[in-house]
């Protein structure tokens, strides 16, 4: 079983994502592609007109028809997905631990899933599904901090800002590793929590 696409957050030095995307796979202007207006070969980068962008890369068709623009603007709330904002909320709650607790945070790595794995079990024993689970350091590998989104954002349901409550959970599966108690952690922890 899948348990859906995984977000890792690096905090400290290591291992830089690459700048490569999936337009890099193939370089513009291969000695087959051809330009479609006039069957010459396509311009290489630096021959290419400023502003000129490869025929693979345009939004619209020939036609006039396909998308003209992005359909939200940046500025607004639909522009992300909700996995994309769930991501970030993680992202700004790691950094909230990292000005309380500085260079010691770092060495922690804080993965997002959408479900914990096992989760048809642990709803047919109607046992208490986790927000997050935690795994101390071994050997190489850093101590991880997962974070999973269904849970989370099915046990918000507008009684707790979802932020909020993947703060406590990030906060609750960091202090578990430290062997801490988590309003030691953060004591901001809690505070939105329904009576």
């Amino acid at each position: 079983m899948s348990t859906g696409p995984t977000l890792r957050v690096y905090l400290g030095p290591g291992e830089e994502p690459s700048d490569n995307g999936p337009e890099d796979a193939v370089p513009f202007g291969d000695a087959q592609e051809q330009d479609w207006l006039d069957g010459q070969p396509a311009p290489s980068g630096r021959d290419r007109m400023p502003g000129q962008r490869p025929f693979r890369r345009r939004r619209r068709n020939r036609h006039g028809r396909g998308l003209r623009g992005e359909l939200i603007p940046a500025h607004l709330a639909g522009f992300r997905s909700r996995s994309e904002r769930f991501d970030a909320w993680v992202l700004e709650s790691a950094q909230r631990l990292e000005r309380l607790w500085g260079e010691s945070i770092q060495s922690y790595q804080f993965v997002v899933q959408d479900i914990p794995p096992g989760l048809e079990e642990l709803a047919a024993t109607s046992g208490n599904i986790p927000f997050g689970a935690g795994a101390p350091a071994a050997g190489p590998r850093p101590a991880v901090i997962t974070v999973y989104r269904h849970p989370v954002e099915s046990a918000a349901r507008g009684l707790v800002p979802v932020s909020e409550l993947i703060h406590d959970v990030v906060v609750e599966q960091l202090a578990t590793l430290m062997g801490m108690d988590p309003e030691t952690v953060d004591p901001t922890y809690g505070r939105f929590r329904p009576l």
